[in-house]
């Protein structure tokens, strides 16, 4: 079946928005300028203030919602289903896992690639996997515990062909990459536990989407920005990058702002970005399919590779062209794409098989709703 323009419409701002978002956050990392006090020109690595950022983008979600409730209340057959009744701290643990989730991918970009960042975050599809079975009774059909056990495979690839550029690139220490590495391992841990929150205590009251992300979007910027007062004053040594080595020297940005008005264009495309990834994200599985998203969501990794090689951030490595498609290969089985190759085959009964994939399809769709960077 042929696309409509506005389906090729969400699919190409889903792509590119999703794209822009990773590179605009990675584009502000490599900035460097003089902070506060006449302090040496540094890096721009503030990781927690550009979480605040993204939670930002994510709180304008709930903004679009209630205007186009307002909108739709106005007109003469309102489309637009609320949802039941809920209670909104329901968000506040899967918010707080987001939030931690997030901050620690944002510390791991400044280690690692945009590329290897990308990939990496497929790690996902593992931890969600097991903690789906664990805490919601679910069951994984064979097709998906093979697609878990060929992306861990892709994964020690992607591993190891960053170990091998870590020792010829200038761009970031070895151990910087390999820590990097490890910390976007962490976060996905904790975005598989807020997905399995989400699917136990938030999805049962049928909230809409763009309510349910902004909300969470909420909860993130409030908490986290509350936080930055703190972390302003937590000494951690050689770990930080700005010039008082504190947690998060949010002055010290703003102060590197002002001698480098560009990292705003790059904060700014990191908020908007994400709104609108979010909104076409949703709008791509409500208007074609999950399995849809799922395919440009593995597009946008290709893309800011690309960009990346293009723009000089990183340079070629046969080992990651065979990671991604070893990684590409594990969430396709795991997220059932392979079901309408193999429906063609003569041999071919749809049974439990077939249940259990469309069941980890709308699990997909579901859990990237608010997917961060």
């Amino acid at each position: 079946m042929a696309w409509t323009k506005y389906q090729l419409m969400l699919a190409a701002m889903m792509l590119t928005t999703g794209s822009i978002n990773t590179l605009s956050a990675k584009w502000a990392d490599n900035f460097s300028a003089p902070g506060c006090h006449d302090s040496p020109s540094h890096t721009f690595s503030h990781p927690f203030l550009q979480a605040v950022g993204m939670f930002l983008g994510e709180l304008s979600c709930l903004v679009v919602f209630y205007i186009m409730l307002c909108h739709d209340r106005r007109s003469p057959e309102p489309k637009i289903n609320q949802g039941q009744s809920f209670n909104p701290l329901l968000f506040l643990p899967p918010a707080l896992c987001d939030m931690t989730a997030t901050s620690i991918m944002y510390v791991a970009l400044n280690m690692t690639s945009a590329s290897s960042f990308q990939m990496l975050r497929g790690a996902v599809i593992i931890f969600t996997g097991l903690l789906s079975v664990a805490f919601l009774g679910r069951r994984l059909v064979a097709s998906q515990w093979i697609g878990i056990l060929i992306t861990i495979l892709g994964l020690v690839v992607v591993g190891l062909a960053d170990f091998v550029s870590g020792k010829r690139d200038d761009t970031h220490k070895l151990s910087d990459v390999i820590t990097g590495d490890l910390l976007i391992i962490m976060a996905q841990i904790i975005a598989a536990v807020q997905m399995v929150l989400e699917e136990k205590f938030v999805y049962k009251h049928d909230v809409h989407p763009l309510r349910a992300v902004g909300t969470e979007g909420f909860f993130g910027f409030v908490i986290l920005s509350i936080l930055l007062i703190p972390m302003f004053y937590i000494p951690v040594g050689g770990f930080s990058n700005n010039p008082r080595q504190v947690l998060e020297d949010a002055l010290d940005a703003f102060c590197q702002i002002g001698h480098q008005p560009m990292i705003v264009l790059a904060l700014l495309g990191n908020t908007v970005s994400i709104a609108f990834f979010n909104f076409a994200g949703i709008s791509v599985t409500k208007e074609i399919s999950a399995t849809t998203r799922m395919v440009l969501d593995s597009l946008r990794t290709v893309v800011i590779w690309a960009v990346s090689l293009a723009v000089g951030w990183e340079q070629f490595h046969g080992l990651q062209v065979l990671g991604f498609i070893i990684l590409l290969l594990g969430a396709a089985l795991y997220n059932g794409l392979h079901r309408p190759l193999l429906a063609k085959l003569p041999c071919w009964t749809q049974g439990e098989e077939d249940s259990g994939e469309r069941e980890g399809l709308l699990s997909a769709g579901r859990g990237s709703v608010n997917e961060a960077s």
